[in-house]
């Protein structure tokens, strides 16, 4: 078994949301825990005597909160930062304190395993640690902070959009035409009048036998190219991603 590279320290006053974080992590070898708080005084100093890489931090904890440890602490100096909580309510605020992501309990296997691999990517790669641009978003679950390099797509829904990421939908209240004017600059490009594609997540632009324009993504989804957005389309992909 490999040794594990990163450090977690799990605060959360419930012994049982611990011990389930625990059992979540055991089947991620790169990390392990390497503490347990039981509110933010205790987190405080632990983030200075064990210094972990993640920190699984809960929001309603006694005497000191979540949110206040990052205060204290300052965004700057905290390690990568999951919230979990059984609240959704806080979830733009978790988004202002530059938190990784942000679990409503009970969490889902599934769910957990989309963070871990999200953690894996910021931790591995140091220099990227800037925040990225993310887009949050209310879930039947409460709340998911979706970052714009995992959104393949959008597309109309009536009064919403809907994003597209790794396979799943989410609903977004938001107009085309404002979210067009947001998300260019983080490489995306309107393919027709309801539809905005990521541009890196397009891996072929082909032509049907009629002379129609469709843009193939990763996920193997095939989006139409509409007439009049194809010569513009086809420059910003040849751009240079930058």
């Amino acid at each position: 078994m490999p040794r594990p590279e990163f450090g977690v320290l799990v605060a959360d006053d419930e012994p049982a949301a611990r011990r389930g974080v625990r059992q979540l992590l055991a089947v991620f070898p790169e990390f392990a825990v390497v503490g347990e708080c039981r509110d933010g005084a205790e987190v405080l100093r632990a983030l200075d005597a064990v210094k972990p890489h993640v920190v699984f931090l809960d929001i309603q904890m006694p005497g000191v909160d979540g949110f206040e440890v990052i205060r204290r602490r300052t965004p700057e100096r905290m390690p990568a930062v999951v919230f979990l909580t059984a609240y959704d309510q806080f979830a733009i605020k978790a988004f202002e304190a530059e938190a990784l992501d942000y679990l409503v309990k009970p969490v889902s296997e599934a769910r957990f395993a989309a963070t871990m691999r999200r953690l894996l990517r910021r931790l591995r790669a140091p220099e990227a640690r800037e925040r990225e641009p993310r887009i949050v978003v209310t879930t039947s679950r409460g709340a998911a902070v979706l970052p714009l390099s995992e959104i393949e797509w959008i597309e109309a829904a009536d009064n919403y959009v809907r994003l597209w990421s790794n396979g799943r939908s989410y609903l977004l209240r938001d107009s085309m035409l404002a979210l067009e004017r947001r998300m260019r600059a983080h490489g995306f490009a309107r393919a027709h009048r309801r539809a905005l594609v990521r541009l890196d997540s397009v891996r072929a632009l082909t032509w049907t036998e009629v002379g129609a324009s469709i843009a193939v993504l990763q996920s193997g989804v095939k989006i139409r190219v509409s007439r009049r957005r194809r010569a513009a389309f086809a420059r910003a992909l040849r751009a240079p991603a930058g």
